[in-house]
């Protein structure tokens, strides 16, 4: 076989995509240069056609090898390597039952969870998922849910930014006016006391929790001090004078309070001692300039190491202070969830599970092979973006997932819908497949990398399912194949926001065509709010940054907007006249009642459109032109529902 044939060969075995097709249809053949770089960084030798050989014949022991831990449906047949004579499952309870076997294959139990298997004396473990996820009581009228950013919250006391204190007071407003659910940013780990790396998609950890969202009062501790707070969040200071405040609390923690806090940090997993431990690290090693974990002395690469453990013992107060601080995140955001629940709310939050973590953070150094190095996510060139995207993020590896049993992915799943009773997966896209980028190339030079998509949805689902939770797939732009069909069967709910629901004649579709199994939203994070696309504040952003179109004016944009607004009104199907371009409001009921009106499991309404604000929270493909992430809203969250164009907006939701 010629090198470059084999090249192709350990490519399709290590579920690297040769070719992808473009949202025009375009078939695109990916380089070998690609190629040869991405198997590589994960761990391939290509010089040569012995290197390659090598990687091929593992790669074929490890499909004729029975893996660590078989995914399944519940009741199922349990596909193997080669037929089998005799299977028993030991369950969670310690039980131990043999299991029915058909023509050499064993049925699944009925029961979801996860088990010991043993195959004619093999030994491996079995996650068994229900067939769908939990989706609200259709028996029951359909429930209603807003979007917000913790950070832009306010309360009775001025601070810096919201945290869960303020979203404790947020959900309370919320349902006590009938919503039933509140959909949250990420509160996946940041880096602690970092001022410039503060996107909650760009995280440091997606298992653990950005312990600046963390609030004392919440658990019966001494409140934060007041701290001053503008119309912009300022994390280059505001994040650094969290941190000291947050040092603050746990210097001053009374005898008592300490030895309770004391006993739940004994009880903190080894993962969260090494989390904690890695943000002492980062912490002094910011200090002297550095950045993530690779900048540090590489004596400190590696979490198992004698200078981390040495540095762990000589900075055990520090590494406890960091435990602390996650400790008393996770208590709030249970605090937060447990008030949601007695509050009447059927749903409370919606957690939001980031796409990936920044490679110099907690997860990618204390969990080695089980992430991608050397490899960044994005998205391939589409209209939207010619050049493609690089979004500076990394995952996990597939191969060491499936070696690792998964373990991983569980633990991030895990720590999601701990205080939640929802989750919202952001380019869920990525369960199947993710565009890779070799470090230090053009996000042109990717190439698609297969997931186990069928192992991990069931893995959602079974945790779903374990967790009593709803699950909300991002699927917004050119789906892989067979991923729509498989979230469908799953029960997770697609999103249908409406600026993405066109009609074949370019139209807008009407609410009874929204499909059933989806949650229907007049706006995300991402996209323009109702009142500033009505106005055309996104145009004049996109005009602002020399992002029209190209060749096209602010003039023609707006010429557009305005037969987009006739489009977009007679959908409505308001019998009265479209309101004017400076004049929103009526158009920003119209969309609520639009959504409100579909027949979709759930709709959300982004608390920026129920208060009918011009300005988004974030502007993608932006970082310091746009204020992204830094905007507040004006007031306490009771008193901006209170107001009269609110309140009756929220009363359209209600009924």
């Amino acid at each position: 076989m010629a090198l470059k044939e084999a090249l192709h060969a350990l490519a399709t075995a290590a579920g690297v995509a040769r070719e992808w097709r473009d949202v025009d249809g375009h078939d695109n053949i990916v380089s070998d240069e690609t190629l040869d770089a991405v198997l590589r960084a994960m761990g391939f030798e290509t010089q040569s056609a012995a290197g390659i050989a090598c990687g091929l014949a593992r790669l074929a022991r490890e499909a004729e090898q029975l893996p660590a831990m078989l995914v399944v449906d519940a009741g199922r047949p349990i596909t193997l390597h080669r037929p089998c004579t005799h299977a028993e499952v030991t369950g969670e309870d310690g039980e131990t039952r043999t299991l029915e076997i058909v023509r050499g294959t064993p049925a699944a139990p009925w029961t979801p969870g996860y088990y010991d298997l043993v195959l004619d004396g093999e030994h491996t473990r079995l996650a068994v998922a229900p067939h769908d996820c939990p989706v609200p009581d259709p028996t029951l009228p359909r429930p209603w849910g807003v979007s917000l950013q913790i950070p832009s919250l306010r309360g009775p006391a001025e601070r810096a930014f919201g945290n869960l204190g303020e979203l404790a007071g947020a959900v309370e407003a919320l349902a006590a006016r009938g919503a039933d659910a509140v959909a949250i940013n990420p509160l996946h780990a940041l880096f602690p006391g970092e001022g410039r790396h503060f996107s909650p998609y760009s995280p440091s950890s997606r298992r653990f929790l950005n312990t600046a969202m963390g609030d004392p009062a919440l658990v019966g501790l001494p409140a934060f001090s007041p701290s001053e707070g503008g119309d912009l969040i300022d994390w280059e200071s505001a994040l650094p004078e969290r941190l000291a405040q947050l040092r603050a609390v746990w210097n001053a923690l009374s005898p008592g309070e300490a030895a309770a806090m004391e006993a739940e940090m004994a009880q903190a997993d080894p993962g969260m001692v090494r989390h904690a431990t890695f943000d002492a690290l980062y912490s002094h090693f910011a200090a002297q300039g550095a950045g993530g974990w690779q900048q540090w002395p590489a004596a400190y690469h590696d979490p198992d190491g004698a200078a981390v453990a040495s540095f762990a013992r000589e900075h055990a107060d520090e590494v406890r202070f960091h435990l602390f601080a996650q400790v008393l995140a996770q208590r709030s955001l249970a605090e937060v969830q447990g008030r949601a629940r007695s509050a009447g709310m059927r749903v409370g939050l919606v957690g939001d599970l980031a796409v990936g973590v920044n490679p110099g953070g907690s997860d990618v150094w204390s969990m080695g092979d089980a992430m991608l190095r050397g490899l960044t996510i994005g998205a391939p060139p589409d209209p939207l973006g010619p050049l493609g995207q690089n979004w500076g993020l990394t995952s996990f590896s597939p191969v060491a997932l499936r070696e690792a049993a998964y373990a991983p992915f569980i633990a991030m799943l895990r720590a999601t819908f701990a205080s939640a009773g929802g989750l919202r997966i952001d380019h869920a896209f990525g369960l199947a497949r993710l565009w890779v980028v070799p470090e230090g190339r053009q996000s042109t030079d990717g190439v698609y990398l297969r997931y186990p998509f069928a192992e991990l949805v069931r893995l959602v689902t079974l945790e779903a399912h374990r967790a009593g939770a709803v699950v909300i797939a991002e699927d917004l732009g050119t789906a892989p194949t067979g991923f729509t069909e498989a979230i469908a069967t799953r029960r997770m709910l697609g999103m249908r926001v409406l600026w993405f629901e066109r009609a074949a004649d370019g139209g807008y579709i009407g609410a009874p065509d929204y499909p059933a199994d989806a949650v229907a939203m007049t706006g995300t994070h991402d996209t323009a709010t109702v009142a500033g696309w009505w106005r055309g504040r996104d145009l004049d952003w996109a005009a602002a940054l020399g992002r029209l179109p190209e060749g096209m004016s602010r003039e023609e944009a707006a010429s557009i907007r305005d037969w987009d607004r006739g489009l977009l009104w007679s959908t409505f199907g308001w019998h009265e006249p479209r309101p004017a371009p400076d004049d929103p409001q009526r158009a920003v009921d119209a969309a609520i009642d639009h959504v409100a009106r579909t027949p979709c499991a759930m709709a959300v309404v982004p608390i920026d459109d129920l208060l009918g604000l011009d300005e988004q929270p974030n502007l993608p493909g932006t970082v310091t032109e746009h204020p992204n992430w830094q905007r507040r809203y004006a007031g306490e969250t009771a008193d901006l529902l209170d107001a009269p164009q609110t309140a009756a907006r929220i009363e359209r939701l209600n009924r």
